[in-house]
């Protein structure tokens, strides 16, 4: 059994920009206006230029990484990170494709290096000057269980605190078939050893669990590849003390919530 404190939370989708919104819409508080909201967050960690060119999973990316550092009061190049995602950034992966497919001497140099699964992690660590180590994770629809599982790992083995991200895009062109994702969705936890009034969560590796009913944000975001981690962030805004996240190879993630 692994555990940690949780610090600090982060959380964007259209309509629910921060954590105090999709609390409140979790908790059935507010609704959410997605028609006039913007399409994607604008993370003030990049410069103005680079906020402009940095692909829509980036940008939700480093939102709401560093949303979750200052709810947690953490200095961002102080931690460690993992960032996890099903798919990366398929529209660019999708413009690669065809453009070498139709025209290669024209492919974007910016598109290209936006192109590899840790262009986030790259961005955050730039972006926050960061020196800490990064880690880039994709394990479909396990890939938050498995980033949480590196970053409470990475906590027992010595680190004091360490920042988890979990995001994914939608699906674009020939990749949609097969890599269903649709919209923007982007949430955050700084996990810690210890510290008075957090909630501490404990998690173990164990046989499927059986399908819950799911919640408002989980029903709202049901089509996002990231969307099988919003029953954790579900639970932390109910205070509820169990959950279960699916873990791959037919196991799942069970999660133990306490609330001092």
């Amino acid at each position: 059994m692994l555990s940690a404190a949780v610090e600090g939370i982060g959380y964007w989708s259209r309509g629910l920009p921060d954590w105090t919104a999709a609390r409140a819409f979790a908790l059935g508080e507010t609704e959410a206006d997605s028609e006039a909201a913007p399409a994607r967050p604008s993370p003030q960690l990049l410069a103005a230029n680079e906020r402009r060119r940095a692909p829509e999973t980036v940008a939700v990316a480093l939102e709401v990484a560093l949303a979750a550092c200052h709810a947690a009061g953490r200095d961002p190049a102080t931690l460690s990170s993992v960032f996890a995602s099903s798919h990366g950034d398929i529209q660019i992966t999708d413009y690669m494709c065809a453009t070498l497919a139709t025209e290669p001497r024209t492919i974007s140099p910016t598109r290209f290096h936006n192109s590899v699964h840790n262009a986030a992690a790259g961005y955050w660590t730039i972006g926050a000057g960061a020196m800490r180590p990064a880690t880039a994770i994709s394990a479909l629809e396990a890939s938050f269980a498995q980033g949480l599982i590196e970053a409470l790992t990475q906590i027992a083995t010595g680190e004091d605190a360490v920042l988890l991200v979990g995001y994914d895009g939608g699906a674009y062109g020939p990749l949609a078939e097969v890599a269903h994702s649709r919209g923007l969705l982007g949430a955050a936890l700084v996990l810690s050893r210890a510290r008075a009034g957090a909630p501490v969560l404990r998690a173990w590796l164990d046989e499927p669990a059986a399908a819950a009913t799911p919640g408002r944000l989980a029903q709202r975001e049901a089509a996002n590849a990231s969307a099988p981690m919003l029953p954790l962030f579900e639970a932390l805004a109910w205070r509820h003390d169990r959950v279960a996240l699916p873990a791959g190879a037919g196991r799942s993630l069970r999660i133990e919530l306490s609330h001092d």
